[in-house]
């Protein structure tokens, strides 16, 4: 079988289509003892064998309509970050989870990648019908402004005040559907959770970056994580923060708090400095 399809054959033929076994064998790596420090950290070499495989099959995949920069290709250079857990299974079996952070190719759901904890892009779904609501507020503001007639002011300002309410109502039932697990299985939601770390909201995305979603479908399925390391894959044309292949912390804008819960319990890394 060609590299390109190792990754995407390894998780397929597996008993779990997110689990991805390692095909050769790992005897000679020492299990780690205790789990990542997220923030601070060198990848544990089952953690970079984990990330080559992965790298190998971004490199030479034609399954991904995702423009990263590296060759030409239709739409906005959108560099990722991805993430792989090394885990356990509850028969012993070592291998490893991947992820990526938001979406990919403008989805959700690929094979091999763990499914997001929520996904609000589901066809008659609410979020998808409250878009479409803003989506018609605006328009409709937009038409108003055109008629320079100033009877329209106070109604052009009743529909902007209408549409921000909307927007954080929506935002809000979004925020609902996240609930995070932690070993012990105890869930929380991600309200509060940034309410116990003195946040006034979540920030905006919270919840969809690769850790996250890792380590909720590893407790959701009695795997054990050992070891995670996440990196950055493409070009940013934004920032210059990111380098290609390189491996990175958690953000902890958005993961600090989440992460908290979810090792809560669990031995970790020193972190570095």
């Amino acid at each position: 079988m060609s590299s390109n399809n190792t990754f995407l054959a390894n998780s397929s033929f597996s008993t779990n289509h997110f689990f991805t076994p390692f095909e050769e064998s790992i005897d000679s790596y020492a299990i780690p003892a205790r789990f990542t420090f997220p923030f601070d950290y060198e990848p544990h070499p089952l953690c970079i064998l984990a990330t080559q495989k992965l790298q190998s099959y971004l490199e030479t995949q034609q399954d991904l309509n995702h423009n990263f920069g590296l060759s030409k290709v239709d739409g906005a250079i959108i560099g990722k970050m991805f993430g792989v857990l090394v885990v356990e299974t509850q028969d012993g079996e070592i291998g490893y989870l991947s992820a990526f952070s938001g979406k990919l190719a403008g989805e959700n759901h690929h094979t091999g990648f763990v499914p997001p904890i929520f996904d609000g892009t589901e066809d008659g779904g609410f979020v998808n019908i409250g878009m479409l609501e803003l989506s018609r507020i605006s328009r409709e503001i937009k038409e108003l402004e055109i008629n320079s007639q100033e009877d329209v002011n106070e109604v052009i300002e009743v529909l902007k005040s209408y549409r921000k309410a909307f927007s954080i109502s929506l935002q809000n039932e979004i925020f609902d559907q996240y609930h995070f697990l932690n070993k012990n299985g105890e869930e929380m939601s991600l309200r509060k959770i940034f309410e116990k770390a003195a946040y006034k909201n979540p920030p905006a995305g919270a919840g969809e970056c690769a850790a996250p979603k890792l380590l909720q479908y590893a407790f959701g399925n009695n795997m054990k994580p050992l070891a995670m390391a996440e990196f950055w894959w493409g070009l940013s044309p934004k920032s210059t923060q990111w380098k290609h292949r390189s491996f990175y912390p958690a953000c902890r804008e958005k993961c600090e708090p989440i992460l908290a819960h979810m090792l809560e319990g669990m031995d970790l890394d020193e972190k570095l400095q």
